[in-house]
């Protein structure tokens, strides 16, 4: 297999996954939904990962028994090697096993291992003769063009898609920055509150020439409340245009991973999650 036939295969595979993926997210949420990583119609790791079994389960092709085994562990081990990569790298697990039988880690489980297994039998021993003949009866120059084309594509793509990753991140690192702020703030309050009344009883009680002195402390802690207040205001505001931003920015990626799940914001991707649910 030639380095010009396995890009082709790359992403034909690549683009049949996707179509999978978005098939079985229409039978199951009733409307089209972008189930790839990337913004583009791609999913790389089904690509990746058909080639690889092509290539190196060659020898297998006629045992079918032992063609299925080793399809379903050399797919288990590309699916969490991605999904633990993925998740040192963003810090969000984009699938989540935990409630499936015998899953490590929620990065993969044994029900879905046995359905890569039998999808790759099925892929290896009827679709990719097909596929074979089809990249093969494409001229070598058209489709040198076509896959110099899509590397080009799947290059931008994968840098706008990381990108706006980060920058997810970055949003929801800030959303929880204010939020800390604002607690902050509330339990100062609090306190600022409770050291006005307690002054005001105290005040009360001794009635004595420390009045004007306690008047005056009285009226700056008022002052410092009022700010307080301003403060906690404008945070909120901040809050919630941030919080508008994120919601959308991160809307295709929540749709697209149902099941995904953060390291560093669990409830603010749960918020995010119920908000998108009601949308929807």
């Amino acid at each position: 297999m030639s380095i010009y036939e396995t890009g082709l295969y790359f992403f034909i595979y690549a683009i049949l996954g996707w179509c999978a993926e978005v098939a079985f997210a229409a039978v199951k949420e009733r409307k089209f939904v972008n189930r790839g990583f990337l913004n583009g119609p791609l999913c790389p790791i089904y690509g990746a990962g058909v080639v690889t079994v092509a290539v190196l389960l060659e020898p297998f092709h006629d045992r079918l028994l032992l063609l299925y085994l080793a399809s379903a562990v050399l797919t288990t081990v590309m699916e969490g090697l991605t999904g633990w990569a993925l998740d040192r790298l963003f810090h969000h697990k984009w699938w989540d096993y935990t409630g499936m039988p015998l899953n490590i880690g929620g990065y993969v489980c044994l029900p879905f291992s046995l359905v890569w297994g039998a999808a790759c039998v099925a892929i290896v021993k009827v679709i990719h003769p097909a596929v074979e003949d089809l990249v093969a009866f494409l001229p070598k120059l058209p489709g040198m063009i076509l896959l110099l084309l899509m590397c080009c594509g799947l290059g931008a793509d994968l840098a706008v898609t990381v990108n706006g990753i980060l920058k997810w991140n970055r949003q929801l690192d800030a959303l929880d920055k204010i939020a800390a702020d604002l607690r902050k703030l509330s339990g100062y309050m609090g306190e600022n509150i409770y050291e006005n009344v307690m002054d005001t009883i105290e005040l009360h009680e001794k009635l004595d020439a420390a009045v004007e002195e306690r008047k005056d402390q009285a009226e700056e802690h008022f002052r410092q409340a009022q700010e307080r207040i301003l403060q906690a205001e404008e945070l909120k505001a901040r809050y919630r245009a941030l919080a508008e931003r994120t919601l959308r920015d991160g809307r295709r990626l929540v749709r697209a991973f149902p099941g995904i799940q953060s390291r560093r914001h669990k409830e603010l991707l749960e918020r995010i999650r119920e908000r998108i649910r009601q949308e929807r």
